[in-house]
């Protein structure tokens, strides 16, 4: 029997937010083991990816038209990672906060799913979806955040199946607590924080390098028979 690979090498990964915490430390891992890595983003390119040779390409992942121009212009991919995001405290009770949260981290994630299914067909690729601690429970500050991480979880299961047919696997990476931009609110504000510790067992914040090796793992052969599947990288939080 063969050994089981773990290499990336050769592969071509794009990641969408990928300017931010979770996507840029995604993005140094993949190059770090020998992948091609497109960034894309609302925002510009960190200094330090583009020294990496990292690639980047400016997309709103809430228009069609963007999306699928993107995906006409890269030829070939073998891994699709939906970063991009943003929560907005107390404000995403408002219908239209609401709705445009949704857009980003869910719709934006099907968007990219549907233009990039026939990439990843070709290259017997996968996605990786990126859901939430808040996908297990509520959120009283950020309903649509919360919302949406809870649906990307049924989504992965849900394209895993749709996609299977195409040699394609779908899974996702449930982040616990990131020391982030996204997450500085709660970070500071100290009930928050206080409540918080008292459950995580390791009674920290971690990086946000420390996601990304299951974010390699899951885009190996070595996780072949892994699909359809959410996977907390929290410090032991949901089993506390």
């Amino acid at each position: 029997m063969a050994t089981p690979s773990f290499s990336v090498a050769g592969q071509h990964v794009l990641i969408s937010g990928g300017s931010g915490g979770i996507g840029s430390a995604f993005a140094r891992a993949f190059v770090a083991h020998g992948a091609t890595v497109t960034v894309t983003d609302v925002q510009p390119l960190p200094t330090g990816l583009a020294a990496l040779g990292v690639k980047f390409e400016h997309l709103d992942v809430t228009s069609n038209a963007a999306v699928e121009a993107l995906a006409a212009r890269i030829k070939t991919l073998n891994v699709l990672i939906h970063c991009a995001g943003k929560l907005i405290r107390w404000e995403e009770h408002k219908p239209d906060v609401f709705r445009d949260i949704i857009d980003i981290h869910l719709v934006g994630n099907v968007r990219l799913a549907a233009a990039f299914r026939l990439h990843l067909k070709a290259s017997r690729g996968c996605m990786i979806n990126i859901a939430s601690m808040y996908s297990y429970f509520g959120a009283p500050q950020i309903p649509a955040y919360a919302s949406a991480k809870t649906a990307i979880v049924g989504l992965t299961r849900s394209l895993a199946l749709a996609y299977s047919e195409d040699g394609i696997r779908v899974n996702a990476i449930a982040p616990g607590w990131i020391a982030t931009a996204i997450s500085r609110g709660g970070r500071e504000d100290p009930v928050f924080n206080d409540k918080l510790m008292q459950r995580l067992p390791n009674k920290r914040w971690a990086d946000p390098e420390e996601l990304a090796g299951t974010a390699v793992f899951l885009a190996s052969p070595a996780s072949a028979l892994i699909n359809g599947v959410t996977i907390p990288v929290d410090g032991g939080y949901t089993a506390a």
